[in-house]
This record gives C-alpha cells, structure tokens and sequence, in this order.
C-alpha cells in the first residue's frame, strides 16, 4: 500500500517503550491478537472489540466551531488548490482511509451516505456520486479484507430536512428522504454492512406549538417498517438500529434516551426487528452515564452496537471527545461482555480531535487513545465478570428475596394481604435490623483495586 501518511504502522508495546504515549507510537493495552473467552467462545481482542473508524469525522471533520473557522490540515483536502473535480477528490480520499485503517490496525469503518460525495442538483445526480466513491470503496474493500461495520443516511444536513426527515411536515421532502434511504439500503446490502443505522438528526421538534407530535410519531414509524420491508425484499439481512439522542440540533428529539427508544419501539411494534446503537456524549446530553444507557438496553436485549466517545459533563452540547476515561471504558465494557459482546455491532469511533490537534498524526494518536482506553477497560471488566464482582454484589444485597417472604412474593405466591400478617407486629428494630450497608465507598475502591492490579500487571509486562 503507498504511504500517503507519514506515520509508522501501530503495534502493541504493552508498555515496552515507557510511559510517553506519544514517542512510543504503539499501544499499551490494545493487543489484537491476545485471546479472550465470553459465555464460552474464545475470540481475539480486535475480533470481540471491532473497532471503525468513522468516516465523518476523521475524513471529513475541518475542526470548524461557533466562534472560528476549521483548522485541520489534511493532506486530501486541497481547498480547491488542483483541477480536480469534487467528486474525484471524493474518490481520492478513499485511498487515505484505508490506508489510515491499515495503518491503525482497525479492520472496520463507517459511514453517512453524505460523507462520501458532494450532492448533485438532484437525487439521481447526488446518487450517481456516491456510486462512483462506493466503486472505489468497494476495490478498497476487496482489496484489504476491510468491513463496514454500519452505514447510515443524512436526513439532517441539507437544508430540506430542516424540520425533519421521516418527521417533516412536508409530503415532498419526506419521499426524498425515503428514497435516500433506499439507495442507502442498497449500498449496505452491496458492502455487506453488518447493521445499519438511523440516527434521527431531526427527527424531534422545536416548539409543541407548531408540531402535531403523534402524526410526526406515526410517520416515523411507518418509514421505519417501509425501510425493513424494502431490506426483506433486497434481502439485506443487517441488523437495524436506532441511535438516541435528547436534543440538539432540535429542543427535543423523539428517541431522547434509551428508555423511551425502547417504549416507542414496543409501541409500534418495532421491537424485533430494531436495537440500539448508544454513544457516551449522548448519554451525558441526557443526563445519564453510557453504563446506564448500555445496562437498560442490554436488559432489554437491545444492545446492538456502540459509539465510542465522551462528551464534557459540564458542557452541554455534543463535542464528540474521543474516549480517555477507564472507569466509563471498564463500566461499558462490563455491560459489553454480559451482553456477549455485539455481534453485529462494535466500537465505532464517532469521535473528533479537538480543534487545537490539527496535524494529520493527531488522528493516529487520538484513535490508538481510544483503542487503548477501551481495551483496558475490556480487561478490567474481565476479570470483574470472572470473580463475578458485580454478581455477588447484587447476589448478598437481595438475598432477603431468595427465601421466605421474599422468595414467595417473586414466585407470585403472596398477596397485600400476606405481607400485612408477616409485618404487622415487627417491631421498627427489629424491621432495621435486616437492612445492610450499601458500602459503595468501598466497592468503588475494590473497582480501583481491580483497575490497579489488571492493568498495572499487563503495562510492561
């Protein structure tokens, strides 16, 4: 492959050359092909975590905010510096990706359908574009054994949508984002995406005064079922996700946290054939941590993949960090392995360097950041799951319902009725008596205990 990037291919150093991340170049926790056993099945480390990358940001990302323009120095965006057209720089920048991947040591990516080529002055324009990059994409994939991990569409970027895609009030910009959908089906089924996803931009309301919600609610679930009808009949055999979000760009989106993604999915019938795909920042917006977002879709067997990034629990908007914090790595990896992993799913880096790190080398180091964070805290988890930490926690605290009274009330065997004969002449003490210490100061201190003893015995090992 032709060295478009000035970087060294990464390996795993498991700490060998110091602690300076940066000068070592390598990964300290992050070995592909160590093996790990989940419910019985032994896989390697890059074959259970899946890392992509994500196209959006680390090829398209210019680093621009509110209050200044984009700052990234990439060596595919030339700034209209060639006689290029846009659509053959579109085509050019496939190249750099995959060579970013292979470089990396990530075996799968991920992509809006509008990240790849400009629009044209209509849909069958705009879709003849995106074909010619999806060609070169596809000799790329063939050519390095790369994956698509999910791809997904834009119904939110063009100014059509700006009151929705499959929620818009408008009959004419609702048959284009459904036909979007179906090229974007399509190319899935011809990459062989493993899931697809629909993250609704949009898809919520800025004001209840000008929005009939339960018609915009109907709507968006009749587009669902017309989307996983038209996969059936392509035979496009993906697993199709939802992505929550609470707010912004809208006051208030439709699928604003796990929760209610889950209540509307049951509502319309949705639940079988639709998981979720969580990311950390959106979980802060919501006012939760990713482990809860990923604990209630695991028990609600609806984990299907997960966008590795964090946000800044004091900002309240979505800055797309990449991951750098091990107790939220190791807490979503606990969620990760008791699910089993994700088999259709894996970490996708939907994750931006900061608008400070412009230089090409900070993607490489923000990724292997990334990498490392998470399989540290894969590692962690492990061993937590193998002591059945977490289990015998939760085993000792409710064991009061594993026999009598308790035990009776789960097996459905006791009324109001029976609880007021068991209790009424206990005394206060004696009903105290049987409430034990939550000890969270000190579980939380065996957690870093685990985090000490696991990772301080793989660094340099």
């Amino acid at each position: 492959m032709s060295e478009l990037f000035n970087f060294p291919k990464v390996e795993f150093l498991g700490g060998a050359k110091g602690v300076d991340f940066e000068a070592a170049k390598g990964f300290n926790f992050y070995n592909p092909e160590e093996t790990f056993t989940i419910n019985g099945e032994t896989k390697t480390m890059k074959e259970w975590l899946k890392f992509s990358v994500a196209y959006w940001h680390t090829m398209d990302q210019r680093m621009v905010d509110p209050f200044g323009e984009g700052t990234a120095e990439r060596p595919w965006d030339v700034n209209g510096e060639d006689d290029m057209s846009d659509l053959d720089h579109a085509i050019a920048k496939v190249d750099y990706m995959f060579e970013f991947m292979d470089k990396l040591g990530v075996e799968y990516f991920a992509f809006h359908d509008r990240d790849l080529a400009p629009e044209g002055a209509n849909l069958a324009e705009t879709n003849a574009n995106l074909d010619a990059v999806v060609d070169r994409i596809e000799v790329k994939m063939q050519e390095t054994g790369k994956k698509l991990l999910w791809n997904t569409s834009s119904l939110f970027t063009n100014k059509r949508f700006l009151a929705g895609g499959a929620t818009t009030p408008f009959a004419d910009v609702f048959a284009y984002a459904a036909a979007q959908i179906k090229h974007s089906l399509e190319i899935a089924k011809r990459l062989n995406s493993e899931s697809y996803v629909f993250w609704g931009g949009r898809e919520g309301y800025e004001s209840l005064l000008n929005t009939d919600v339960k018609r915009e609610l109907d709507h968006i679930a009749s587009f669902f079922k017309l989307a996983k009808d038209y996969a059936n009949e392509i035979g496009y055999t993906g697993q199709f996700l939802i992505e929550p979000k609470p707010k912004e760009p809208t006051n208030h989106q439709y699928d604003t946290d796990v929760q209610t993604t889950i209540a509307f999915l049951k509502t319309y019938g949705l639940d079988k054939d639709f998981k979720l795909n969580l990311e950390g920042n959106h979980a802060y917006l919501a006012g939760h941590t990713y482990e809860h977002e990923a604990r209630f879709a695991r028990e609600a067997g609806l984990l299907g993949s997960l966008d590795a990034n964090m946000g800044d629990k004091q900002t309240g908007w979505d800055i797309d960090e990449f991951p750098n914090d091990i107790y939220e790595a190791t807490f979503v990896m606990y969620e990760f392995i008791k699910n089993g992993g994700l088999p259709t799913g894996g970490l996708n880096f939907d994750s931006k360097v900061r608008r400070a790190s412009f230089k090409p080398e900070d993607l490489f180091y923000a990724h292997m950041a990334g990498m490392d964070v998470y399989a540290a805290g894969f590692r962690v988890a492990s061993k937590m799951v193998e002591d059945n930490f977490i289990e015998n926690i939760y085993k000792n605290r409710y064991a009061s319902f594993d026999a009598g009274i308790g035990a009776d009330f789960e097996a459905g065997k006791t009324t109001l009725a029976d609880f007021e004969a068991y209790i009424l002449n206990k005394s206060n003490e004696e009903i105290f008596a049987t409430v034990q210490s939550g000890r969270l100061e000190a579980i939380k201190a065996t957690v870093n205990n685990y985090i000490y003893s696991v990772l301080g015995s793989t660094f340099n090992k």
